[in-house]
């Protein structure tokens, strides 16, 4: 299963159907995971510090459109979170980065899933421009982590996935600019 999620993004990445493009960075309009076909529902650009650098752009493909983010986020359909890094950044970064996320969104106590934040985390590297970091989320087998199509591994928690959506869907989120863009609002995809 590993191998054909990871075989089946890295084909669906590098697609050279229609595409959203977002800040130079162009992503396919649909994809297949699970025998379902998604669609680019929004695209949206990360940017850090007050100087507004460029880190990701991030692209949110589900089932069903949709800009109501909390029915995403509880919705049990398949769905994929892909970010395609446009400057390097360090592990330490990206790990912070979850953990602040984790902590100003989750849906339950950060307690009941920090072990599986710390195992996300494990599998973080230094992220190069280019890098590509993929989330699918397929109902009963839980989040798969793919990094430049190498699978890292699956966590099988509801809430976790929840609450990994969350980080960009949720009340907190790293720029209301990159939520926006997933939702599909502010021309996000142009």
């Amino acid at each position: 299963m590993r191998i054909a999620v990871a075989l089946i993004l890295t084909v669906a990445m590098f697609a050279p159907a229609r595409a959203g493009e977002k800040s130079g960075v162009r992503m396919p309009d649909t994809m297949v995971l699970a025998g379902k076909r998604l669609t680019l529902n929004g695209m949206g650009l990360r940017e850090a510090t007050v100087f507004n650098v460029n880190v990701y752009v991030a692209g949110l493909y589900l089932e069903t459109v949709s800009s109501n983010a909390n029915a995403i986020v509880q919705s049990n359909q398949v769905k994929i979170l892909t970010l395609r890094f446009v400057r390097d950044v360090d592990r330490g970064d990206i790990t912070k980065a979850w953990r602040d996320g984790f902590k100003n969104n989750a849906t339950v106590k950060l307690a009941t899933i920090q072990p599986l934040i710390d195992r996300l985390n494990a599998w973080m590297p230094d992220f190069s421009d280019g890098d590509v970091l993929t989330f699918s989320y397929v109902p009963d087998t839980g989040v798969t982590v793919v990094i430049n199509g190498q699978v890292k591994g699956t966590i099988n928690h509801e809430e976790f996935a929840r609450s990994l959506f969350s980080i960009w869907l949720g009340q907190k989120p790293p720029t209301k600019a990159l939520r926006s863009g997933l939702l599909g609002k502010h021309g996000a995809t142009s």
